[in-house]
């Protein structure tokens, strides 16, 4: 799962990262709507947590530019200012949820994990594809009822895999949801190709269908044939 945080109070901000790093989200952050707008327009997002009072500008303008482009990431406004005009304009602008300062960093963790489960898995904490069934929330696999070991990494992966069912991901957009971007100083990309290859392997050995496909050239998909 990957986050972008637009705040300008940087110490809320890293303390938000920090929080969510510890339950396995990347954190990428924004001070400022011009660096935010950069980043979406670079990046995709699962969920993007706004702020609405930026050093250049209000929030709305980046939900605005969301919804001009079409792009659907789930969006949390946090701001210490709510009236009901703001939460209106936020929601009709294309907002999913609005969360008051302060507020306490599990609660914006529950909200987060069902923005994505709405979006992504419509609503629901168990995943299934046929013989797989993946609990989001103790963060375990089965394969045919038989628990099967995966990395956190190659969960995460499973899901972003299923949540893009059919849909062509490359190595780039791969390896932005694992490592944010930080994907981008690295010399390659290798290391999608080894969490592709070990979680194909673990699926075939607890009998799983081949579901992961590799496109030559382009990247993968999830895909049942």
């Amino acid at each position: 799962m990957k986050i972008l945080i637009v705040e300008d109070e940087r110490e809320l901000a890293e303390s938000i990262q920090s929080y969510l790093h510890t339950n396995d989200i990347v954190c990428e952050m924004a001070f400022n709507i011009q660096t935010a707008l950069d980043k979406i327009a670079q990046y995709e997002y699962d969920c993007v947590l706004l702020d609405l009072m930026l050093p250049d500008g209000n929030g709305f303008e980046i939900l605005a530019e969301l919804k001009k482009q079409d792009k659907t990431e789930g969006v949390i406004i946090i701001s210490a200012k709510e009236t009901l005009e703001s939460r209106i304009e936020g929601f009709n602008l294309g907002a999913d949820d609005y969360l008051t300062k302060p507020f306490h960093l599990s609660e914006l963790l529950v909200r987060i994990q069902a923005l994505i489960r709405r979006k992504k898995f419509k609503g629901n904490n168990m995943v299934s594809y046929h013989e797989i069934q993946i609990d989001i929330l103790s963060k375990t696999v089965k394969v045919n009822t038989k628990l099967i070991d995966l990395t956190k990494k190659e969960i995460d992966l499973l899901l972003y895999l299923i949540g893009n069912e059919n849909k062509v991901l490359s190595k780039s957009a791969i390896a932005e949801h694992l490592s944010g971007d930080m994907a981008d100083m690295l010399d390659n990309h290798d290391f999608v190709y080894a969490h592709i290859k070990n979680l194909k392997r673990k699926l075939s050995d607890a009998k799983s269908g081949d579901y992961i496909k590799t496109v030559y050239g382009l990247g993968y998909k999830w895909q049942n044939d």
